[in-house]
């Protein structure tokens, strides 16, 4: 069986996991929010306008989910609209924040982007639910994905290596590398591969991350494809720094990215819905703020949303 090896494959992931379990018991970790759950559940959430305004316009839905509207095409970035990011529906990791809407509230989906295949990116009941809402949406997925996407009733899959690209009506869409790694169970680690994606009209570059560490290798995305006028960047799951580094960027990091790949404007996602690390739900915000500040960017430049909120492109 093939396994898939990062940019950096000496980097290592995983190392010191019940190491971090037993300090993150012994530490009560992660604490709540200032404001506490429910507030900062209300605080975070708006219910979205997917009529608002003509033209191209990004949702942030929560956790690693964006739809995003151009080219007359409505593309969704691995959606997770359901209660857990588990295998089980009665424990795991719990929405801390009500999804923004359900699948059938969305307009018609043409295009369903997956990163990979963790529980919080690869969510089959909201997969059947898009499904069920756009039957012939056409999905992308890294290689090793498509078996499992298409016993769950898709009929167009598209399984790409890192820099393959595919022609999707008027857009271009490109697999690119993430810093990353891949299981949905205890004996399949890394035999199916992990990525982020680039979205091209001939006016607008989109880019999603995906789950990603932070690798020098990443600013070869720009000089490829060129500069993103949108990226949608994760700034949560961070801590601790020892064990989350190599597989997870930090706020300082995710600015970092930003620079490196001469972003016009970016979108911070992977925060404030589910706890999957040690940092708090509101502490993202906090440290990317500072980060952005000490970078000179303003919140036009680098976008905190709502879960539920939109913006023009």
């Amino acid at each position: 069986m093939k396994r898939y090896e990062n940019l950096d494959p000496h980097l290592t992931i995983g190392s010191g996991f019940f190491r971090w379990q037993r300090e993150r018991l012994a530490g009560g970790l992660p604490k709540p929010p200032k404001e506490g759950y429910a507030a900062f559940a209300q605080r975070w959430r708006v219910t979205p306008e997917f009529t608002a305004g003509p033209g191209p316009r990004a949702w942030w839905l929560g956790h690693a989910t964006v739809l995003l509207r151009i080219a007359g095409l409505h593309i969704i970035t691995d959606p997770h609209l359901t209660l857990r990011a588990s295998p089980f529906s009665f424990a795991g990791p719990k929405r801390r924040v009500a999804v923004p809407a359900k699948a059938s509230e969305l307009p018609p989906i043409d295009v369903v982007l997956i990163s990979h295949n963790h529980y919080d990116h690869l969510d089959r009941l909201s997969i059947l639910a898009l499904l069920q809402r756009s039957p012939e949406l056409t999905c992308y997925a890294p290689m090793g994905l498509g078996d499992w996407l298409r016993r769950r009733g898709l009929k167009h899959v598209h399984e790409l290596e890192w820099w393959g690209k595919h022609g999707f009506k008027d857009l271009e869409i490109h697999c690119v590398p993430a810093q990353h790694w891949s299981n949905r169970t205890m004996f399949d680690r890394n035999q199916s591969l992990w990525c982020g994606w680039v979205v091209k009209t001939k006016e607008f570059n989109f880019y999603f991350s995906g789950d990603t560490g932070y690798t020098e290798r990443l600013a070869e995305i720009a000089s490829r494809l060129g500069s993103p006028d949108l990226a949608a960047l994760p700034i949560g799951a961070y801590t601790p720094r020892w064990f989350m580094r190599t597989q997870h960027v930090d706020p300082p990091e995710a600015v970092l990215l930003h620079r490196q790949l001469k972003v016009r404007r970016s979108l911070a996602i992977h925060w404030g819905t589910f706890e999957l690390a040690d940092d708090s739900l509101d502490e993202p915000v906090e440290l990317l703020q500072q980060a952005m500040a000490e970078n000179g960017l303003g919140p036009e430049d680098f976008w905190i949303m709502r879960q539920g909120e939109s913006r023009p492109l």
